[in-house]
């Protein structure tokens, strides 16, 4: 019985032994797949220049809803519903709170770019609060229409500065005589009795989109400042008319500019990193420098966003130099400090607007 067990066995392990081997399949390598970079953001324009006649001008409703991301995207979407068929040229932003404000220039270019359409010019400025609890961000936007708007071109008005903003309402009013006001931004230093701003702006200027914003945190003195853009009912023969009234009271400004170009420049912003006077003038050099392509010519209105009181004055002086003999008269426009900017270095940041060829 042994024997045969043996025997069995080893006709087995021979048969066994006797069998082809089987081919090991060899497993595909897995590839691992390509990193893709993801390509960097396009950069809004230096300067953009659009027809007068064209221009349509909106301000973004505020929301309470979201983080800062979130409701720039919300303003947005709103602006797009607003203008239409309209192109986007120019938008200003007024950032409040403690999100990154350079989140506005990203969040355009990556929403623009993914539409395929052509970005607008940002400038983007920190505000000490807006007239809404948890509000983080308001939009101004200039955009050019494709029919005639505006046959008798355009009159942007200075910041008409007051203790409250019931008088600087009431001398903007005056000085807009004979025009249908299509936008009005107030800057004040502070927020309380914004109801009575509000009912001040609507019943002065019922056509116009109104924008509110406090210049900062802590402002130390009632300051209300009101400035506005608008449509006049005639048209003049002179293509750019600046008016020096005597109650505005400031001889370096013009109290309102009247433009009858065919065209209109607008420049992005412009930064000094110290406040001194080289500095100063090298924001002012690159200003009109940057809106050279866009075909500028006479530099009517200026912007100037300052953060410290020491750069007031230097600021314009450094206009005024640097415009000497390129503007007919003083340059109408604003100057007023602000929370901050998008650069933790500025000391002062500076935009214009031109007549362009």
């Amino acid at each position: 019985m042994l024997g045969r067990l043996i025997v069995v066995a080893t006709v087995c392990a021979a048969m066994a032994h006797a069998q082809p081997e089987r081919p090991i399949k060899k497993s595909k390598e897995k590839k691992e797949p390509v990193t893709q970079a993801l390509g960097a953001l396009p950069e809004p324009p230096n300067a953009i220049a659009a027809e007068t006649a064209k221009l349509v001008f909106h301000v973004s409703p505020l929301s309470a809803k979201g983080l800062l991301s979130q409701q720039i995207r919300d303003a947005l979407k709103a602006l797009e519903k607003a203008r239409g068929n309209a192109t986007l040229v120019k938008l200003r932003a007024f950032v409040a709170g403690t999100g990154d404000m350079r989140r506005v220039q990203a969040i355009v270019s990556e929403d623009f770019s993914e539409r395929k359409i052509p970005l607008p010019v940002v400038t983007t400025i920190q505000a000490g609060a807006l007239p809404l609890t948890g509000a983080q961000v308001v939009l101004e936007a200039v955009s050019q229409a494709r029919g005639v708007v505006n046959p008798n071109g355009l009159a942007f008005y200075s910041a008409q500065s007051a203790k409250e903003v019931g008088e600087a309402v009431a001398q903007l009013q005056k000085a807009a005589r004979a025009t249908a006001m299509l936008r009005v931004t107030c800057f004040l230093n502070a927020l309380e009795g914004i109801e009575a701003a509000r009912t001040a702006v609507a019943m002065a200027f019922p056509a116009a989109a109104a924008n509110f914003v406090q210049l900062t945190r802590l402002g130390m003195q009632p300051l209300a400042a009101c400035e506005g853009v608008g449509r006049p009912d005639t048209r003049r023969d002179s293509a750019i008319v600046l008016q020096a009234d005597a109650m505005y009271g400031q001889p370096r400004w013009s109290s309102s500019a009247y433009i009858n170009t065919p065209k209109i420049a607008f420049s992005g912003l412009q930064m000094a990193f110290h406040d001194e006077d080289a500095d100063i003038r090298l924001a002012f050099d690159r200003v009109v420098k940057m809106m050279d392509p866009a075909g500028a010519r006479e530099l009517f209105y200026f912007s100037i966003y300052g953060l410290t009181r020491g750069v007031e004055e230097r600021s314009l002086a450094a206009r005024d130099a640097r415009m000497k003999g390129l503007v007919p008269g003083p340059p109408a426009g604003a100057m007023l400090m602000f929370e901050g900017l998008p650069s933790l270095d500025a000391a002062m940041g500076v935009e214009a607007i031109a007549a362009a060829r």
